[in-house]
């Protein structure tokens, strides 16, 4: 019988285990695709990831991100890129050839792809999907605020977005990936009424766009206790759904039912960085047999968010060991 499939959310993790800073990690092709092989020749999980972190994007469109020093991940570096209607209208159109880190995100995932065969299954993060991509080009404080006082401002930001987003997950699909994902955990504060309205047209939009180009599956990110809008995540077209811990395991299986994959859900920090390898193994097991309780057969094992850098190798061990024992 195979085993539950392995694959975390290891991001920057990586770069600690390759030695490297995370502006390395993040503004070095050679070095992000060398941190994500040598995690994989370390862990020999199911997948790796291809991810700098959530603002390649935003950068693309122009907003100014830079790392506050070597050890901390890319973030904004300025004022708001968009504040009026006229700062929507200055984003240019997305050229993934040019525009930000788009060409060093394809040349690191070349290079991984090249290393590491066709037996590695490849999960390329498009960044966000587009409410996300505009909370970050906005200020979430701002977004929020434009989404009660002004939804067609929102929508209009949006449709930029989107396009960013589809003409850079299509590049990541050419370059090599298995699954793309995109998160859009802003969109998790919303509620269920707001995020019909406004989030999950663009969301079921892109994904419906991204495989008809790509004929590649599609995942979606939302952290947080994203339970109230599981049956709309569900219902949005995406292949598979990123669940983070504050999800009920067991909960999800059964409002997805058992068409839909599912991704998680372990807690990143307070289990698989600050727990010990046996209290990684018992939770994993108790993951998997409330999986297995419901008849649900679509799922990995994982991290619920991104792993910490400064989680110990021996969880990551123990993560592997429970579900080689399932």
């Amino acid at each position: 019988m195979p085993r539950v499939p392995v694959g975390p959310l290891a991001v920057h993790f990586c770069a600690g285990v390759a030695g490297y800073t995370l502006r390395q990690f993040a503004s070095d092709p050679r070095a992000l695709a060398d941190s994500v092989i040598r995690y994989y020749e370390r862990f020999r999980p199911d997948a790796v990831w291809l991810s700098a972190d959530t603002w390649v994007s935003a950068e693309a469109m122009g907003a100014r991100v830079r790392a506050p020093d070597d050890h901390q991940p890319f973030g904004s570096d300025g004022p708001p890129l968009i504040q009026t209607a006229a700062d929507i209208d200055r984003i240019p159109a997305p050229d993934v050839g040019r525009h930000g880190r788009y060409p060093l995100m394809l040349d690191a995932l070349s290079r991984i792809g090249t290393a590491l065969g066709r037996d590695v299954f490849i999960v390329a993060c498009f960044d966000q999907y587009p409410f996300s991509l505009a909370a970050a080009l906005m200020g979430i404080n701002e977004i929020m605020l434009k989404v009660m006082d002004d939804p067609p401002f929102v929508r209009a930001l949006m449709e930029r977005c989107l396009e960013y987003a589809a003409a850079y997950a299509r590049a990541l699909s050419a370059a090599g990936a298995d699954l793309l994902s995109g998160g859009d955990s802003p969109a998790g504060l919303l509620g269920p009424q707001l995020y019909a309205d406004l989030v999950q047209p663009f969301e079921k939009r892109l994904i419906t766009r991204l495989k008809a180009e790509t004929a590649k599956p599609i995942s979606l990110h939302i952290c947080g206790n994203a339970t109230p809008i599981l049956p709309l995540m569900a219902s949005s077209g995406a292949d598979v759904l990123e669940i983070d811990h504050a999800v009920e395991i067991a909960d999800a299986c059964r409002i997805v039912g058992p068409d839909m994959a599912l991704w998680g859900n372990l807690d990143p920090v307070g289990l698989l960085a600050r727990g010990q390898p046996q209290d990684v193994e018992r939770k994993a097991k108790q993951t998997l047999a409330a999986v297995k309780s419901t008849g649900h057969r679509r799922f990995v094992l994982s991290s619920g968010c991104t792993l910490a850098v400064e989680t110990p190798a021996e969880n990551l061990h123990a993560l592997a060991r429970a579900a080689s024992l399932a």
